[in-house]
């Protein structure tokens, strides 16, 4: 164990084995359906919880973890030996987990916890958690970790196609006109983050057309800045994203450890079935 624990919530979309690599622990989102509640990552896959929505014909609920979980992850870093520790959240605009993890710290007073809010999300605010580690580990004091985790977090960037506006009108988020004209069209609207929240960036016709359009955005963003870091996203579409790789390995020069990532789903049930994405982290 480092000096120093590095701490997330699930909706920061971290591989197991890149979590357990780096040794940082996310606290789960809980699922709900019904009487019935999962755990992200713990108990529930997004095809696992899509398989439920499909049968089941309705969303689920998604809740922050308890200031009692975080307390339970405070006190497992620190009893393994850990003298402080830093947890970045999912953006407070979309989450209370951030709240949750300030009440915890303040039941823990003589506890040296920082917590951060990440104003972004998944591999997002993964990527902030792996540059705090990554820093902690190059023997790097706690205020210079924040300091180059929040530096990453600035230029990261975000970019995602949605497969379908079903899932959308499920939650009450889409009109069911508006939805029905899209999906007669053919539309994939274009998400992105901003202001710490995701937002539709526009609309285009065709999945053929998005992931082109992806590509376009992932280029424009990283002009004559090379990209450092690399996750594709994706919920329960594993076969397209293995087709969009390529399509984006062709047009743009990504790491030679780009990995896939599930969005996770205290993020993919607001975002449905189908989505594919892009996480980057640009050079300064």
């Amino acid at each position: 164990m480092l000096p120093i624990a590095v701490i997330t919530d699930s909706d920061a979309s971290i591989p197991a084995d890149i979590a357990a690599q780096y040794d940082i622990r996310q606290v789960p989102i809980s699922v709900q359906f019904g009487a019935q509640t999962f755990e992200s990552g713990v108990n529930i896959s997004d095809q696992e919880l899509f398989e439920r929505v499909d049968r089941d014909g309705r969303l689920p609920t998604t809740a922050a973890p308890t200031a009692g979980k975080y307390v339970e992850a405070f006190e497992a870093a620190f009893g393994s030996g850990a003298q402080a520790v830093l947890c970045f959240c999912v953006s407070s605009k979309v989450s209370a987990s951030y709240q949750a993890a300030i009440t915890a710290r303040d039941l823990m007073p003589n506890r040296d916890i920082n917590v951060i809010d990440s104003n972004t999300l998944s591999m997002g605010q993964g990527f902030m958690a792996i540059a705090a580690q990554e820093a902690i580990a190059a023997g790097k004091t706690k205020e210079a970790a924040m300091a180059i985790a929040q530096d990453a977090g600035r230029r990261t960037h975000l970019f995602a196609a949605l497969s379908t506006l079903k899932y959308l009108v499920m939650g009450g988020r889409a009109g069911a006109i508006s939805a029905g004209m899209a999906t007669l069209f053919n539309v994939k609207p274009i998400l992105t983050i901003k202001d710490g929240k995701l937002e539709l960036l526009e609309r285009v016709r065709t999945q053929s057309r998005a992931w082109s359009h992806l590509i376009e955005l992932v280029a424009q963003a990283s002009t004559g800045k090379p990209i450092e870091r690399m996750a594709l996203l994706h919920v329960n579409a594993l076969a397209d994203l293995q087709r969009f790789r390529q399509q984006i390995s062709a047009g743009v020069s990504c790491p030679d450890d780009t990995f896939i990532a599930e969005l996770t789903p205290g993020l993919s049930v607001h975002a449905g079935s189908g989505v594919i994405g892009v996480v980057f982290v640009a050079s300064a």
